[in-house]
Protein backbone atom coordinates (compact mmCIF):
# COMPACT_ATOMS: atom_id res chain seq x y z
CA UNK A 1 0.00 0.00 0.00
CA UNK A 2 0.79 3.76 -0.67
CA UNK A 3 1.18 5.04 3.02
CA UNK A 4 2.36 8.61 2.89
CA UNK A 5 4.94 9.86 5.48
CA UNK A 6 2.57 12.14 7.15
CA UNK A 7 -0.88 11.74 7.27
CA UNK A 8 -3.13 14.38 8.85
CA UNK A 9 -5.19 14.20 11.99
CA UNK A 10 -9.06 14.61 11.50
CA UNK A 11 -9.91 17.98 12.66
CA UNK A 12 -12.75 18.21 15.48
CA UNK A 13 -13.95 21.04 12.89
CA UNK A 14 -13.97 18.36 9.93
CA UNK A 15 -17.56 17.01 8.43
CA UNK A 16 -17.65 14.68 5.34
CA UNK A 17 -19.51 16.08 3.19
CA UNK A 18 -19.96 14.94 -0.40
CA UNK A 19 -16.95 16.87 -1.66
CA UNK A 20 -14.58 14.66 0.32
CA UNK A 21 -17.21 11.54 0.37
CA UNK A 22 -16.69 11.44 -3.44
CA UNK A 23 -12.28 11.42 -3.34
CA UNK A 24 -13.27 8.54 -0.56
CA UNK A 25 -14.91 6.33 -2.39
CA UNK A 26 -12.53 6.71 -5.30
CA UNK A 27 -9.98 5.87 -3.04
CA UNK A 28 -11.52 3.18 -1.96
CA UNK A 29 -12.27 1.86 -5.44
CA UNK A 30 -8.76 2.37 -6.03
CA UNK A 31 -7.48 0.29 -3.37
CA UNK A 32 -9.62 -2.74 -3.38
CA UNK A 33 -8.56 -2.78 -7.40
CA UNK A 34 -4.25 -3.53 -6.24
CA UNK A 35 -5.40 -5.93 -3.38
CA UNK A 36 -5.84 -9.93 -3.61
CA UNK A 37 -8.25 -9.53 -1.03
CA UNK A 38 -9.68 -7.19 1.85
CA UNK A 39 -8.53 -7.12 4.90
CA UNK A 40 -11.28 -7.18 7.57
CA UNK A 41 -10.73 -3.61 7.96
CA UNK A 42 -9.74 -0.56 6.07
CA UNK A 43 -8.76 2.77 7.00
CA UNK A 44 -8.82 6.23 5.39
CA UNK A 45 -7.53 9.40 5.86
CA UNK A 46 -6.05 12.40 4.41
CA UNK A 47 -1.96 12.75 3.66
CA UNK A 48 -0.29 16.14 3.85
CA UNK A 49 -1.76 17.92 0.81
CA UNK A 50 -5.48 16.75 2.02
CA UNK A 51 -5.84 13.67 -0.48
CA UNK A 52 -7.57 10.55 0.66
CA UNK A 53 -4.81 7.59 1.67
CA UNK A 54 -4.57 4.47 3.49
CA UNK A 55 -4.44 5.58 7.24
CA UNK A 56 -1.67 3.58 9.20
CA UNK A 57 -3.20 1.60 12.28
CA UNK A 58 -3.34 4.62 14.22
CA UNK A 59 -6.56 5.91 15.02
CA UNK A 60 -6.21 9.46 15.09
CA UNK A 61 -5.07 9.19 11.82
CA UNK A 62 -8.53 7.66 10.37
CA UNK A 63 -11.31 9.39 9.06
CA UNK A 64 -13.40 6.15 8.14
CA UNK A 65 -13.05 2.60 8.43
CA UNK A 66 -14.78 0.48 5.87
CA UNK A 67 -15.45 -3.43 6.55
CA UNK A 68 -14.91 -6.28 3.96
CA UNK A 69 -18.68 -6.56 3.82
CA UNK A 70 -19.29 -2.66 2.94
CA UNK A 71 -20.41 -1.42 6.86
CA UNK A 72 -18.81 1.41 7.42
CA UNK A 73 -17.36 3.51 10.59
CA UNK A 74 -16.71 7.31 10.52
CA UNK A 75 -14.85 8.67 13.27
CA UNK A 76 -16.30 11.75 12.44
CA UNK A 77 -19.60 13.54 11.73
CA UNK A 78 -21.07 12.71 8.38
CA UNK A 79 -23.74 14.43 6.46
CA UNK A 80 -27.25 12.61 5.25
CA UNK A 81 -25.99 12.33 2.13
CA UNK A 82 -22.69 11.19 2.29
CA UNK A 83 -24.05 8.37 4.42
CA UNK A 84 -26.59 7.57 1.69
CA UNK A 85 -23.55 7.31 -0.25
CA UNK A 86 -21.69 5.03 1.48
CA UNK A 87 -24.17 2.94 1.75
CA UNK A 88 -25.34 2.95 -1.81
CA UNK A 89 -21.86 3.23 -3.66
CA UNK A 90 -19.29 1.02 -1.34
CA UNK A 91 -20.40 -2.52 -2.32
CA UNK A 92 -19.09 -1.66 -6.12
CA UNK A 93 -16.64 0.55 -4.70
CA UNK A 94 -15.24 -2.81 -3.05
CA UNK A 95 -15.04 -5.06 -5.96
CA UNK A 96 -11.95 -6.91 -6.69
CA UNK A 97 -10.36 -10.20 -6.91
CA UNK A 98 -11.57 -11.86 -3.66
CA UNK A 99 -14.53 -10.13 -3.40
CA UNK A 100 -16.48 -9.60 -7.74
CA UNK A 101 -19.77 -7.74 -7.74
CA UNK A 102 -22.21 -7.43 -10.50
CA UNK A 103 -25.09 -4.66 -10.24
CA UNK A 104 -27.70 -3.73 -12.82
CA UNK A 105 -29.86 -0.68 -13.25
CA UNK A 106 -33.14 0.53 -14.64
CA UNK A 107 -35.23 3.59 -15.29
CA UNK A 108 -39.05 3.04 -15.72
CA UNK A 109 -41.89 4.99 -15.51
CA UNK A 110 -44.98 4.07 -12.86
CA UNK A 111 -46.12 1.97 -14.73
CA UNK A 112 -42.84 0.10 -15.60
CA UNK A 113 -42.12 1.34 -18.88
CA UNK A 114 -38.10 2.28 -19.76
CA UNK A 115 -39.05 3.75 -23.57
CA UNK A 116 -42.18 3.79 -25.82
CA UNK A 117 -42.71 1.67 -28.13
CA UNK A 118 -40.01 3.23 -30.73
CA UNK A 119 -38.14 3.70 -27.96
CA UNK A 120 -37.60 6.75 -27.32
CA UNK A 121 -35.84 7.13 -23.57
CA UNK A 122 -34.65 10.32 -22.99
CA UNK A 123 -35.21 11.31 -20.16
CA UNK A 124 -37.64 8.98 -18.23
CA UNK A 125 -35.72 9.74 -15.35
CA UNK A 126 -34.36 13.09 -13.97
CA UNK A 127 -30.46 14.55 -14.10
CA UNK A 128 -30.31 13.02 -10.38
CA UNK A 129 -30.28 9.51 -11.23
CA UNK A 130 -28.19 10.58 -14.63
CA UNK A 131 -25.63 11.46 -12.19
CA UNK A 132 -25.84 8.52 -10.29
CA UNK A 133 -25.29 6.70 -13.56
CA UNK A 134 -22.23 8.33 -14.03
CA UNK A 135 -21.08 7.49 -10.80
CA UNK A 136 -21.90 3.86 -10.88
CA UNK A 137 -19.78 4.10 -14.09
CA UNK A 138 -16.88 5.35 -12.19
CA UNK A 139 -16.91 3.21 -9.67
CA UNK A 140 -17.28 0.33 -12.00
CA UNK A 141 -14.44 -2.07 -13.98
CA UNK A 142 -16.91 -2.52 -16.79
CA UNK A 143 -20.31 -1.21 -17.63
CA UNK A 144 -22.52 -3.48 -19.99
CA UNK A 145 -25.44 -2.74 -22.15
CA UNK A 146 -27.09 -4.70 -25.34
CA UNK A 147 -27.31 -4.38 -28.64
CA UNK A 148 -30.47 -2.73 -28.83
CA UNK A 149 -29.29 0.05 -26.14
CA UNK A 150 -26.54 0.84 -28.82
CA UNK A 151 -29.08 0.84 -31.67
CA UNK A 152 -31.82 2.97 -30.05
CA UNK A 153 -29.21 5.12 -27.97
CA UNK A 154 -25.77 5.42 -29.57
CA UNK A 155 -25.02 6.04 -25.33
CA UNK A 156 -20.76 7.06 -25.09
CA UNK A 157 -20.85 5.74 -21.24
CA UNK A 158 -17.91 7.36 -19.92
CA UNK A 159 -17.88 9.31 -17.03
CA UNK A 160 -18.97 12.93 -17.62
CA UNK A 161 -20.59 14.33 -14.64
CA UNK A 162 -18.50 13.46 -11.96
CA UNK A 163 -14.89 12.90 -11.14
CA UNK A 164 -13.51 9.11 -11.76
CA UNK A 165 -11.97 7.27 -14.37
CA UNK A 166 -14.18 6.17 -17.40
CA UNK A 167 -14.81 1.63 -17.47
CA UNK A 168 -14.37 -0.36 -19.87
CA UNK A 169 -17.50 -0.11 -21.91
CA UNK A 170 -19.19 -4.20 -23.27
CA UNK A 171 -21.58 -4.41 -25.51
CA UNK A 172 -23.81 -7.94 -25.91
CA UNK A 173 -24.52 -8.22 -29.93
CA UNK A 174 -24.90 -12.28 -30.17
CA UNK A 175 -25.37 -12.16 -33.63
CA UNK A 176 -22.66 -9.37 -34.19
CA UNK A 177 -25.94 -6.90 -35.94
CA UNK A 178 -24.46 -3.88 -34.81
CA UNK A 179 -22.51 -1.51 -37.19
CA UNK A 180 -19.36 -0.57 -36.72
CA UNK A 181 -20.25 3.01 -37.22
CA UNK A 182 -21.67 3.30 -33.31
CA UNK A 183 -19.63 5.82 -31.02
CA UNK A 184 -18.31 3.03 -28.69
CA UNK A 185 -16.36 1.35 -31.52
CA UNK A 186 -14.95 4.64 -32.88
CA UNK A 187 -13.78 6.68 -30.49
CA UNK A 188 -10.62 6.39 -28.50
CA UNK A 189 -12.17 8.02 -25.28
CA UNK A 190 -12.46 4.04 -23.05
CA UNK A 191 -11.89 0.41 -24.22
CA UNK A 192 -14.79 -1.51 -25.65
CA UNK A 193 -15.10 -5.01 -25.94
CA UNK A 194 -18.13 -6.61 -27.72
CA UNK A 195 -19.15 -10.20 -26.58
CA UNK A 196 -21.16 -12.41 -28.68
CA UNK A 197 -21.86 -16.10 -29.78
CA UNK A 198 -18.49 -18.29 -30.01
CA UNK A 199 -19.31 -18.73 -33.66
CA UNK A 200 -19.53 -15.36 -34.58
CA UNK A 201 -15.88 -13.89 -33.41
CA UNK A 202 -14.43 -14.71 -36.84
CA UNK A 203 -15.90 -12.23 -38.64
CA UNK A 204 -14.43 -9.07 -39.09
CA UNK A 205 -14.41 -7.36 -35.73
CA UNK A 206 -16.55 -3.48 -35.86
CA UNK A 207 -13.78 -0.62 -35.31
CA UNK A 208 -11.46 -0.73 -32.66
CA UNK A 209 -13.07 -3.02 -30.49
CA UNK A 210 -11.86 -5.97 -28.80
CA UNK A 211 -13.68 -8.90 -29.14
CA UNK A 212 -15.50 -12.07 -26.55
CA UNK A 213 -17.29 -15.55 -28.09
CA UNK A 214 -19.55 -17.06 -25.22
CA UNK A 215 -21.82 -20.17 -25.95
CA UNK A 216 -25.39 -19.92 -25.55
CA UNK A 217 -27.79 -20.62 -22.43
CA UNK A 218 -31.08 -21.58 -24.17
CA UNK A 219 -32.34 -18.41 -26.73
CA UNK A 220 -29.96 -16.25 -25.06
CA UNK A 221 -25.71 -15.77 -24.43
CA UNK A 222 -24.59 -17.85 -21.05
CA UNK A 223 -24.06 -14.24 -19.36
CA UNK A 224 -22.01 -16.82 -16.84
CA UNK A 225 -19.57 -17.66 -19.03
CA UNK A 226 -19.42 -13.81 -20.34
CA UNK A 227 -18.72 -12.67 -16.36
CA UNK A 228 -15.92 -15.25 -15.92
CA UNK A 229 -14.32 -13.90 -19.34
CA UNK A 230 -14.58 -10.16 -18.13
CA UNK A 231 -13.15 -11.34 -14.15
CA UNK A 232 -10.17 -12.89 -15.86
CA UNK A 233 -9.95 -9.42 -17.54
CA UNK A 234 -9.23 -8.34 -14.00
CA UNK A 235 -12.86 -6.81 -14.56
CA UNK A 236 -14.49 -7.64 -10.99
CA UNK A 237 -16.85 -4.72 -10.86
CA UNK A 238 -19.63 -5.19 -13.37
CA UNK A 239 -22.15 -2.84 -13.73
CA UNK A 240 -25.26 -3.55 -16.14
CA UNK A 241 -26.58 -0.42 -17.24
CA UNK A 242 -29.44 -1.73 -19.82
CA UNK A 243 -31.47 -2.18 -21.54
CA UNK A 244 -34.91 -4.01 -20.05
CA UNK A 245 -33.49 -7.16 -21.79
CA UNK A 246 -30.19 -7.27 -20.76
CA UNK A 247 -30.81 -6.63 -17.32
CA UNK A 248 -33.63 -9.21 -17.21
CA UNK A 249 -31.36 -12.22 -18.72
CA UNK A 250 -28.59 -10.86 -15.84
CA UNK A 251 -31.64 -11.34 -13.16
CA UNK A 252 -32.68 -14.59 -14.96
CA UNK A 253 -29.29 -16.43 -15.09
CA UNK A 254 -28.98 -15.41 -11.18
CA UNK A 255 -25.91 -13.36 -11.65
CA UNK A 256 -26.85 -10.21 -10.07
CA UNK A 257 -25.75 -9.43 -6.68
CA UNK A 258 -27.76 -5.72 -6.87
CA UNK A 259 -30.67 -4.51 -8.79
CA UNK A 260 -31.18 -1.10 -9.04
CA UNK A 261 -34.46 0.33 -10.34
CA UNK A 262 -35.32 4.15 -10.45
CA UNK A 263 -39.24 4.95 -11.16
CA UNK A 264 -39.93 8.64 -12.02
CA UNK A 265 -43.24 10.02 -11.48
CA UNK A 266 -44.24 9.30 -15.55
CA UNK A 267 -46.95 7.05 -17.06
CA UNK A 268 -46.02 6.22 -20.37
CA UNK A 269 -49.43 3.90 -20.82
CA UNK A 270 -47.26 2.02 -23.57
CA UNK A 271 -44.06 1.18 -24.72
CA UNK A 272 -41.27 -0.86 -23.47
CA UNK A 273 -40.82 -2.60 -20.29
CA UNK A 274 -38.43 -2.87 -17.84
CA UNK A 275 -37.97 -6.39 -15.66
CA UNK A 276 -39.63 -9.35 -17.58
CA UNK A 277 -39.03 -12.82 -17.05
CA UNK A 278 -41.00 -15.81 -17.46
CA UNK A 279 -44.19 -16.60 -16.02
CA UNK A 280 -44.92 -17.69 -12.47
CA UNK A 281 -47.53 -19.44 -10.77
CA UNK A 282 -48.38 -17.44 -7.83
CA UNK A 283 -47.11 -14.39 -5.90
CA UNK A 284 -44.89 -16.49 -3.53
CA UNK A 285 -42.95 -17.65 -6.59
CA UNK A 286 -41.93 -13.65 -6.98
CA UNK A 287 -38.78 -12.10 -5.99
CA UNK A 288 -39.23 -9.62 -2.59
CA UNK A 289 -35.78 -8.76 -1.97
CA UNK A 290 -34.38 -6.59 1.04
CA UNK A 291 -34.15 -2.96 -0.31
CA UNK A 292 -33.62 0.47 0.62
CA UNK A 293 -34.86 3.70 -1.23
CA UNK A 294 -33.12 7.02 -2.08
CA UNK A 295 -35.10 9.89 -3.13
CA UNK A 296 -33.36 11.14 -6.62
CA UNK A 297 -35.22 14.50 -7.35
CA UNK A 298 -38.91 13.85 -8.41
CA UNK A 299 -37.49 9.84 -8.63
CA UNK A 300 -36.89 7.04 -5.94
CA UNK A 301 -34.18 4.68 -6.71
CA UNK A 302 -34.59 1.10 -5.09
CA UNK A 303 -31.53 -0.18 -4.36
CA UNK A 304 -32.53 -4.40 -4.07
CA UNK A 305 -30.52 -7.08 -2.85
CA UNK A 306 -31.01 -10.33 -4.42
CA UNK A 307 -28.21 -12.76 -2.88
CA UNK A 308 -29.65 -15.07 -0.84
CA UNK A 309 -33.24 -15.01 -1.91
CA UNK A 310 -32.79 -15.12 -5.45
CA UNK A 311 -30.74 -18.45 -5.13
CA UNK A 312 -33.41 -19.58 -2.80
CA UNK A 313 -36.17 -19.12 -5.95
CA UNK A 314 -34.09 -20.90 -7.98
CA UNK A 315 -33.35 -24.33 -6.37
CA UNK A 316 -36.71 -24.59 -5.70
Amino acid sequence: MNVPDRLSPPSTETTIGPELAWPLLLEWRRQARLLESLPERLGLGLDAQGQPNVAPADDRFTLLEVAADGSWTARIPVTATSAEWFDLYLPLALAGRGRPFTVAHLGQSLDGRIATVEGASCYVNGPENLTHLHRMRALCDAVVVGAGTVECDNPRLTTRRVAGPNPVRVILDPCRRLAADHGVFQDRTAPTLLICEEKFVDQVEPGRSGIIGVPRHGRRLNLSAAVERLHARGLFGIFVEGGGLTVSTFLEQGLLDRLQITVAPLIIGSGRPGITLPPIRDLGQGLRPRHRRYVMGEDVLFDCRLGDQLWANKSQ
